[in-house]
């Protein structure tokens, strides 16, 4: 039974809907309007804006109204997937309601949590009182594996299907993603930037957005990230406007002392031709015009030396040179070397992982549907990248996993040389910089 402070707030959201004030992202998600959902959030509005204080957000309203699509888009641009309202209502527990089986299907996928309980139950019980079999039934199902800790396929896994390059659901022993007792990082903050497919039809970076939607599924589930504090963006969602958002504003706008930070990039780079600068290909770049459309890789740097965080990692499947691979050149002009380095990070806090040397390329793992630096890097938080058995990985210890791994895979599969790079100041690494994983003991 709600109390009468629970039901005065039910009856003032109720009266909110009828009257028509929601906010024009929340009246677009309940009303199926995925061009509208997509502009405001183009525009910048708040995916996780809070409906005049009751704690509904637009995921909880296109969950309402089983418009999948629109569910889909929400959580791709990092709608808070177990959002809950002052009514402790989540969308899944609203999708039951509703009787939306497809939609209640997608939010377990994407880890929804199944048990929280709100007014009238749980998703499960509701469901049930509703009489929604098949719901009920999958609900069911979550409630049994997250209790024993399992996915659907192996005990202390759960499956992490994405679409790759070429339509198919390409499964890897990475995609699995752990079930580990970690600390979790309430002051840890991350931008995951994955980009495939390119408005000026330059070639694919096969994967790319595949690596990027599984890199942030490690932050929130091994790593610890608080998943409010992780954004992930893809394709056409990440724009040259988009990564300045994020790298500079986003993070400078939530970052604070003592904060750790994280940085991804998977997709293509390219070479400043006249000045022999390094630049990450937004979505919208075009490698003819470099400078007016791409983002430089110093500024990013720059961006994060300014910010108060106690560590920095950044993370680059991407290569510069332009001779291939992850990378993109202007037409006529020809592949150069050169180094992503910068005079921040001699004496800085931040680490980066880079997937090749200057003058190379980095390479796609076709056969596991990754990016190699990516599938290799993932693989060692999984447990293979810790080699004293402690517990804990550090980015040192990662690159001595990582590094060999990758160059053995180059050679033998593609031919050609691919040395990933460890960027850091010697003190900082001897002092355990990078630490990705610490594991919480039983």
């Amino acid at each position: 039974m709600m109390t009468r402070a629970q039901a005065v707030l039910a009856g003032l959201a109720l009266l909110m809907v009828f009257t028509g004030c929601l906010g024009p992202l929340h009246s677009a998600a309940r009303d199926g309007d995925k061009n509208a959902v997509l502009a405001l959030l183009e525009q910048g509005t708040d995916v996780n804006a809070d409906f005049g204080g009751t704690g509904l957000t637009a995921l909880h309203f296109a969950a309402s109204k089983g418009h999948i699509d629109i569910v889909r888009v929400l959580l791709d641009q990092g709608a808070y997937i177990n959002a809950t309202s002052r009514l402790r209502e989540t969308p899944i527990k609203r999708a039951a309601e509703y009787g939306h089986l497809e939609v209640v299907k997608l939010l377990i996928e994407r880890g929804a949590k199944t048990g929280i309980k709100g007014d009238g139950g749980t998703p499960l019980q509701i469901a049930e009182g509703n009489n929604h079999t098949a719901i009920a039934q999958l609900l069911r199902e979550a409630k049994t594996q997250e209790a024993a800790g399992q996915s659907r396929a192996e005990p202390g896994l759960r499956i992490v299907s994405t679409p790759s390059a070429a339509g198919q659901a390409i499964r890897s022993d990475v995609d699995r993603v752990p079930a580990l007792n970690t600390t979790i990082k309430k002051n840890a903050y991350a931008v995951v930037i994955g980009i495939e497919q390119y408005r000026e039809k330059l070639p694919k970076a096969d994967f790319a957005d595949r690596d990027a939607r599984l890199v942030g599924e490690y932050l929130t589930k091994v790593l610890g990230y608080p998943e409010e504090n992780v954004i992930v963006r893809t394709n056409d969602r990440a724009t040259r406007t988009d990564l300045v958002k994020y790298f500079e504003e986003w993070l400078r706008n939530n970052v604070e002392k003592d904060s750790s930070v994280f940085v991804y990039y998977s997709g293509h780079g390219a070479p400043n031709t006249k000045t022999g600068e390094a630049y990450f290909v937004p979505y919208d770049g075009d490698p003819s015009f470099v400078e007016s459309t791409a983002y430089p890789v110093k500024q990013l740097y720059a961006a994060l030396d300014k910010l108060p965080a106690k560590d920095i990692t950044v993370v680059l499947d991407s290569c510069f040179s332009g001779a291939g691979g992850r990378s993109v050149l202007a037409k006529g002009a020809r592949p150069m070397g050169l180094s992503i380095e910068n005079a921040t990070l001699a004496s800085g806090k931040t680490v980066v992982l880079a997937a090749s040397g200057g003058d190379q390329i980095s390479n796609s793992f076709e056969e596991k549907g990754h990016g190699l630096l990516t599938y290799y890097f993932l693989k060692g938080l999984q447990g293979e990248g810790d080699a004293n058995k402690d517990g804990a990985i550090d980015m040192a210890e990662l690159y001595d996993y990582v590094k060999p791994n990758v160059q053995r895979v180059a050679r033998k599969q593609y031919n050609n040389e691919q040395t990933p790079q460890l960027l850091a100041s010697p003190e900082l690494l001897k002092k355990g910089g990078g630490r990705l994983l610490e594991r919480t003991r039983p």
